[in-house]
């Protein structure tokens, strides 16, 4: 049975989200995302999540996230840690259960198991896959993960996964862009990933958040009676101290966007500001109160249990990362939120 749509009951958490697009090694990109996340856990956020992107550094550094999460959960204590996403498609669903247990047991419970059908369409033929079978390999691979993680007998001597997990069920969430997906993810009680950005193909249409209420709405109306709403609203935002700094980064944010925006075919009106083309872009630059003022035209965030502030595509510098992590935890989403940053875990836990 399916409920009626329902605002969000539980306390909101925010964390930091990263893509791992850092100027540098891969070593690099590595060990900065490992010092934010350790940042973002002493500011108090509440999650850290990467992204899993294969074989193209300039989309995305990282096609092992389990590893560097299981680094992460040693170098931490208490935030969660997620993948945003697993490309689901492109994995042995099995290899997905048993990586995911082993770190949901070592890192005491912590891992939020995002998946999905996404990915770049060159990278599915390497696996062996279609692009355009993306859709009907995410269906079964998603139903064999989560069978192995409910415990059902894999063997035919009666083995099961190893470690046990069945909690991590309750800590999946998918990744979509429509509404009829929502209602699917609804339907089956997982946490809803929203972009950071909707697909639009025209100046005129509506903005990302004005198209993803329909996604929410669907989400919400599918849900089973008494199955808590989790939905996880993930934005473009870069904080900085001062205006001037802040002009440096609209410039690049904007010269990055552009390959977005060519890439959809869409031609800018004359006469648009910069102002306007970074809300078309759906990209928050500027000093604490500059950002607030574009973030709270975003209704979605109200609707939101989980919001992930990432620097992509702006990518700014390593220590430009750590100082918007602190204001953003300091000095936007307190109000923006109503959020409090999570205490510490006690030095006997």
């Amino acid at each position: 049975m399916t409920g009626t749509p329902q605002q969000p009951r539980r306390a909101k958490r925010l964390g930091f989200f990263t893509r791992l697009l850092d100027d540098g090694s891969a070593i690099d990109r590595y060990r900065n995302a490992l010092d934010q996340f350790a940042r973002a856990e002493e500011v108090g956020l509440d999650s850290v999540w990467v992204a899993q992107h294969h074989f193209h550094e300039n989309e995305g550094g990282l096609p092992s996230p389990f590893v560097l999460l299981a680094q992460a959960a040693a170098r931490t204590s208490r935030i969660h840690l997620g993948t945003g996403i697993v490309t689901l498609p492109l994995e042995e669903p099995l290899r997905v259960a048993e990586d995911a247990a082993v770190l949901q047991l070592l890192s005491g419970g912590r891992l939020e198991l995002g998946i999905g059908s996404g990915g770049t369409p060159s990278s599915f033929p390497p696996f062996g896959h279609e692009s355009a079978d993306r859709a009907a390999i995410y269906d079964r691979h998603r139903e064999t993960l989560v069978a192995a993680l409910r415990g059902d007998t894999l063997t035919s001597d009666d083995g099961a996964l190893y470690p046990a997990a069945p909690d991590l069920l309750g800590s999946v969430w998918e990744a979509t862009f429509s509404a009829a997906g929502a209602e699917r993810i609804g339907r089956r009680g997982n946490g809803l990933m929203l972009s950071r950005t909707q697909p639009r193909k025209n100046w005129t249409d509506p903005t990302s958040p004005e198209l993803q209420e329909a996604v929410v709405d669907a989400y919400l109306a599918a849900l089973p009676d008494g199955v808590e709403p989790r939905i996880l609203a993930s934005r473009s935002a870069l904080v900085v101290d001062t205006e001037e700094e802040a002009a440096r980064w609209v410039r690049r944010g904007i010269d990055r966007g552009r390959t977005f925006v060519d890439a959809q075919g869409l031609e800018v009106p004359a006469g648009v500001s910069e102002t306007e083309l970074l809300a078309w872009l759906d990209i928050h630059i500027g000093t604490p109160e500059q950002v607030l003022a574009t973030l709270r035209t975003d209704t979605i965030l109200a609707r939101a249990t989980d919001v992930a502030f990432q620097p992509h595509p702006i990518d700014p510098p390593h220590e430009t990362v750590l100082r918007s992590i602190e204001l953003i935890a300091a000095e936007v989403a307190p109000e923006l939120l109503d959020w409090a940053p999570a205490l510490p875990v006690p030095a006997n836990h």
